[in-house]
């Protein structure tokens, strides 16, 4: 007996003694702690593909470079309209009196970061010249490169076309470019000077020097790391990369050797009375680290901003009402924790591309016109955007000069019998074609993620109720892009944000010579479209150039290469100790402005993820209790059954 009750003992402690440990020692803490260091925590969808600047052609990509690498011009932070000022120039560039000629002074002792490629000065990193943009601005054009932003460039500048051509033999035939062969409208005069010689007016190009394309790269990083330099950033930005597992986390952390660099002490009326220039003067970064964490389910995301482990978060069309309520205000709940809203008309449009090569949507118009008939665009405003977007009509979204608050496309008004009718007159009666055939297309999308693949169902249900059938081939974002290069998509769902302040930039992804690997994705190319485009792109905002662009959104709506969207209007949460929030309609390296009150954000978290020894937990352990007290009986019994 005494045996038995020994061993019943034993197990009763022993399993007694692990429960315990784990309510004793409970954390939700999936970070290590900080110390006294400013870390600000964010979530990413998915790794980026890639941190070489000249590849910089998706949003995700871009937040992180521009982060770690700088340009030559940069957007006041708080000020609106949107405006460029200096950031790696010294002063904004000096232009020729006929616009051809452009030279920018550069900044005097400004070092890359330290990294191990700089083997002449022992890995301290050297100071930028001027000789760094011209060739950064060469890496984008050469082929080699795959580069995503060489459409901002083409045609522009003196000579660089005909590196951009030799650049794709010479990778036809195995070789490489020779950066220091002359190219006539690149030039650095002295050492902190560059010059750019255009081939006609181009000025859009203080917006492309802006850009993460055009960062200064220093030579020495490319040729040190060679394939693994999209790995290695090596700029002169206010962060650089500490550590990157993919599929797990990106942590950025302050650049310790960043050049001087003040928060702004001005803004616009209102920013004063919102503490947004309480930072005024103070040398940026404000933050010491960035640590991301990469998830690609939106609900863990959601519930990581819920217990404060996430900075900042977007709102799932899931998790929208838990949030917000029918007045399209903050919850109670939310309110309570002390997080802010902030509402933003975001300058983008969102749209489904045909592929115009793809000899099936692509050679019949009255086929792609049935396909837009038939996209319920509201539907997907309430149901999936909870009502937080504007249906589109055209690519220009609301705010940006040339957008017609009257235009309605008469293609984009949700009429599934009049889709039928265009389909039947299209060669595809109930969705059958010439040869008894049903009409099959396929349509990709970039990601894998619940909400990209439910978007994709509702296409294709769309597009069934007119008696075409959809095939979803669903991508990753890396894949995407490089089927979108190759021309290998039929229809694709896809959107463009503002790069820049002037509606060329959005005019720009129908423009012909722009097809893929260009932005123009959709391989469009209408010959009185480009005439006019051509026209446009180099005039200031006049009423002569609202007309042409008036002109030029009318023929696209007519020739139906896209189905437009929607505008989205973005609504974004912030945790209470996050500071210095202000939206920006232009992605680009605002983390150096950003500040986090560590101490209020470690008590409220704590607060807020206390282990819960509430009814469910009291009945957690009873259970757990109860069961090792029957197994301990049980394996007594039978000892004491054996006991002679």
């Amino acid at each position: 007996m005494r045996r038995g009750a020994s061993r019943f003992a034993r197990a009763f402690w022993f399993g007694l003694l692990p429960l315990g440990l784990l309510l004793v020692g409970c954390s939700n803490d999936p970070y290590p702690p900080p110390g006294d260091e400013k870390v600000m925590y964010g979530v990413l969808g998915e790794d980026p593909h890639g941190l070489d600047p000249v590849q910089a052609g998706d949003t995700l990509s871009h937040g992180i470079i521009s982060q770690m690498y700088e340009s030559l011009f940069e957007y006041h932070y708080l000020e609106r309209p949107y405006a460029l000022k200096p950031c790696l120039a010294e002063s904004m560039p000096e232009v020729s009196a006929d616009g051809l000629v452009y030279t920018i002074r550069i900044k005097r002792g400004v070092h890359f970061q330290d990294d191990a490629c700089f083997v002449a000065t022992g890995g301290k990193g050297r100071e930028l010249t001027a000789g760094d943009f011209v060739y950064a601005i060469k890496r984008l054009a050469d082929f080699a490169n795959k580069p995503r932003g060489w459409w901002l460039l083409q045609g522009k500048v003196v000579g660089l076309d005909e590196f951009n051509e030799e650049s794709v033999e010479t990778a036809a035939a195995g070789g490489k470019m020779d950066y220091d062969q002359p190219v006539a409208g690149l030039s650095a005069p002295d050492r902190y000077t560059l010059q750019i010689r255009l081939k006609e007016r181009y000025p859009q190009l203080k917006y492309a020097l802006q850009m993460s394309y055009t960062a200064a790269v220093p030579r020495e990083a490319v040729e040190y790391y060679g394939e693994d330099f999209v790995n290695r950033p090596v700029g002169t930005g206010p962060f650089r990369l500490k550590e990157w597992r993919k599929r797990w986390k990106l942590v950025l952390e302050r650049n310790p050797t960043h050049r001087d660099d003040f928060y702004p002490d001005r803004g616009e009326p209102g920013d004063r009375e919102a503490g947004l220039l309480d930072a005024a003067g103070s040398k940026l970064p404000l933050v010491d680290e960035v640590y991301y964490t990469i998830v690609s389910e939106a609900q863990p995301a959601w519930l990581l901003f819920k217990q404060g482990y996430r900075d900042a978060s977007g709102i799932s069309k899931d998790n929208f009402n838990q949030a917000i309520t029918p007045a399209k205000e903050l919850s109670d709940e939310f309110e309570a924790k002390g997080i802010r809203l902030t509402k933003f008309p975001e300058m983008v449009v969102y749209y489904v591309a045909f592929n115009m090569k793809n000899p099936v949507v692509g050679t019949n118009k009255k086929l792609r016109q049935a396909m837009s008939l038939a996209y319920d665009t509201e539907w997907r405003i309430e149901h999936f955007a909870n009502g937080r977007a504007v249906s589109a009509q055209g690519p220009i979204p609301p705010g940006m000069f040339g957008y017609d608050p009257e235009l309605k496309n008469p293609y984009k008004q949700f009429d599934p019998e009049k889709a039928r009718q265009k389909l039947a007159e299209a060669g595809y009666p109930g969705g059958i074609g010439p040869d008894g055939e049903r009409l099959e297309i396929t349509y990709d999308i970039g990601s894998a993620v619940p909400a990209a693949r439910q978007a994709a169902l509702v296409f294709a249900g769309d597009m069934e109720a007119i008696g075409i059938k959809v095939d979803i081939q669903t991508n990753t974002w890396a894949e995407f892009l490089r089927k979108n290069k190759d021309g290998r998509l039929q229809v694709f769902g896809v959107g463009w944000i503002l790069d820049y302040p002037d509606p060329e930039n959005f005019l720009q992804l129908l423009y012909g010579p722009n097809k893929a690997p260009g932005p123009n994705g959709s391989n469009y190319d209408n010959p009185e479209f480009n005439r006019l485009f051509e026209r446009m792109k180099a005039m200031d905002d006049t009423p002569e150039r609202l007309v042409i662009i008036r002109k030029m959104v009318d023929i696209v709506v007519e020739d139906a290469p896209w189905i437009p969207g929607t505008h989205s209007v973005s609504y974004t949460l912030h945790h209470q100790w996050v500071k210095n929030v202000k939206p920006h309609a232009i992605t680009g390296g605002n983390l150096k402005y950003r500040d986090v009150d560590m101490q209020l954000c470690k008590r409220l978290r704590r607060q807020w993820n206390r282990p819960n020894y509430g009814a469910v937990g009291v009945f957690l352990a009873v259970t757990a209790c109860a069961a090792l007290l029957l197994g301990a009986l049980r394996r007594g019994s039978a000892v004491r059954s054996a006991q002679p």
